[in-house]
C-alpha cells in the first residue's frame, strides 16, 4: 500500500483528543437543537401526497418541465422514470390541493409541452405510510447500532465497541443536523445514504480497532496507552487517506453532476465520509482511553488445553 507517512513518524493525534471530542460534541449538539427547532423536511416518502407520471412522445428537459408546473401553480419533486420521455411529478400534501386537481393541473402543463402527453398514473400516499416509514428508519438505525455494539464488544472488548457505537451516533445525528440546518428534502434515499454511512464509518473503527490491538501485543511493555493508539492510528492514516479520498472523488462527482434527485444521497454521503473519518480517528478513539482500557484488556486471550494421558493396560 502507499504510504503518505515516513516509517518511524507518529503523529500525535491523542494529544488533543479532549479537544476534538468537544468539538465534535458541539456538532452533535447543534444539530440535535437544528433538529428540535427546525426540524426535517421531509420528503414525499414520509409526509405523503400525489405522484402523477407523465408519458411525452419525446424527450423532454426537466427544467422546462417545472418551469411549465409552476405556472400552473404545481411546486414539488420532478425527476424522469425510466426515460427522459417519462417525468414523474411528486406534490406534497397542501390545502386546496386533491388528487384531482393535482392531476388535472400536470396533465395540463404538460400539454403545453407536448400536446399528445399522455397519463401513465395518479396515486396518493397517505400520510400513515410515511409515517410507517419514519418509525422504520429510526428502528432500522436504532438496530444496527445495537448490533455493532454487540459485534464489536464481541469481537474487541466492551470499551471499543461503546466509543465506536458513540462516534458512530455522532455521525448519524451531524449528516441529519446538516439536512435540517439547510432545510434540505429528507427521503428515502437520504435514510439509505445515512445506513450507508454507518457501514463505512464501522469498516474503519474496525481497522483501527484490529491495528490498536496487534500493537498492544507487538509493541513493548513500557508504551503508554495513549502513545500505542497514536502509533496505531498514524499506521492506518495512509490507508484511510487513499479509502475516503477515492470515495469522496465518486460521491463529489454525484453531487455536481448527479442532478437534483440525488443530491441529497450524495451530500449525505459526503459529511458522513468526511465526518465519520474524524470520529473514526478520534471520538471512538478517545472514549475507548477515557473508559481506561489497558492492554491486558486488548491482548487476545491464551486458550491452554490440558492433556490427559491415557494408559492401557493389557491383561
Amino acid at each position: 500500500m502507499m504510504q503518505f507517512i515516513k516509517e518511524g513518524v507518529v503523529i500525535p493525534f491523542m494529544k488533543i483528543k479532549l479537544v476534538v471530542e468537544l468539538l465534535c460534541f458541539g456538532l452533535v449538539v447543534a444539530s440535535i437543537v437544528s433538529m428540535c427547532v427546525k426540524g426535517l423536511n421531509w420528503g414525499l416518502d414520509f409526509t405523503g401526497g400525489v405522484v402523477v407520471e407523465t408519458e411525452f412522445t419525446r424527450a423532454v428537459d426537466l427544467e422546462t418541465v417545472r418551469k411549465a408546473y409552476l405556472e400552473e401553480g404545481i411546486e414539488g419533486t420532478a425527476q424522469y422514470s425510466g426515460s427522459t420521455k417519462s417525468v414523474m411529478m411528486r406534490v406534497a400534501p397542501k390545502e386546496g390541493l386533491d388528487q384531482q386537481t393535482v392531476t388535472n393541473k400536470v396533465f395540463n402543463a404538460s400539454k403545453t409541452i407536448d400536446p399528445e402527453v399522455k397519463l401513465a398514473r395518479s396515486e396518493y400516499v397517505g400520510p400513515a405510510v410515511g409515517e410507517e416509514l419514519v418509525e422504520s428508519g429510526i428502528l432500522a438505525i436504532v438496530v444496527s447500532l445495537i448490533a455493532i455494539l454487540a459485534y464489536i464488544a464481541f469481537r474487541f472488548e466492551w470499551r471499543m465497541a461503546t466509543g465506536a457505537v458513540i462516534s458512530l451516533a455522532y455521525d448519524v445525528i451531524v449528516v441529519m443536523g446538516v439536512f435540517s440546518f439547510f432545510q434540505i428534502e429528507y427521503d428515502l434515499t437520504v435514510l439509505a445514504a445515512v445506513l450507508t454511512v454507518v457501514g463505512y464509518s464501522l469498516n474503519d473503527k474496525i481497522v483501527v480497532f484490529d491495528r490498536i490491538r496487534e500493537n498492544a501485543v507487538k509493541l513493548p511493555r513500557g508504551v503508554e496507552m495513549q502513545r500505542l493508539f497514536d502509533i496505531s492510528l498514524t499506521q492506518t492514516l495512509s490507508r484511510t487517506i487513499i479509502t475516503s479520498g477515492t470515495t469522496l472523488i465518486t460521491v463529489v462527482s454525484l453531487m455536481i453532476f448527479g442532478g437534483p434527485m440525488i443530491y441529497g444521497f450524495s451530500l449525505a454521503l459526503f459529511v458522513g465520509i468526511v465526518f465519520g473519518t474524524a470520529t473514526s480517528i478520534y471520538v471512538a478513539s478517545t472514549w475507548t482511553l477515557l473508559l481506561g482500557i489497558t492492554r491486558a484488556q486488548l491482548a487476545p486471550r491464551k486458550v491452554v488445553k490440558q492433556e490427559t494421558d491415557v494408559v492401557e493396560t493389557m491383561d
